[in-house]
């Protein structure tokens, strides 16, 4: 009885564990300018299955991400972001993407922040 129970637990302690360790935190540098730019990006990235939560900073232009690794990796992230027009470090948009973006998000000519305006 001792051995059943104490392999009970050990089976709920390794399966917590586990499920823990699926969720991963990180960030990385998307290239954008305005609130705009923030719902598209964002958009994109939470359509990525296994990403659950992204939030890109405006002024810092980080995108903040909790994925589940087991669903998705960055590289999959990454390229969903420059399919709606948004460069990032390692990947860069298509001339079509970017143009499809509204002129104001246009960063490549002007990297400012022009999240006042918008």
């Amino acid at each position: 009885m001792k051995t059943t129970i104490v392999t009970m637990v050990m089976t709920l302690m390794v399966m917590v564990t586990f499920g823990q360790d699926k969720n991963k935190k990180m960030t990385f540098d998307v290239n954008g300018k305005c609130a705009m730019c923030k719902a598209r990006i964002e958009k994109a990235a939470l359509n990525v299955k296994g990403v659950k939560y992204a939030s890109w900073d405006i002024a810092s232009h980080q995108l903040s991400l909790i994925m589940d690794e087991r669903k998705t990796d960055p590289m999959k992230i990454k390229s969903a972001i420059v399919a709606v027009g948004h460069d990032t470090k390692e990947l860069k948009a298509t001339e079509e993407a970017y143009e499809s973006v509204h002129p104001c998000c246009r960063y490549r000519e002007d990297n400012t922040d022009d999240s006042g305006h918008h």
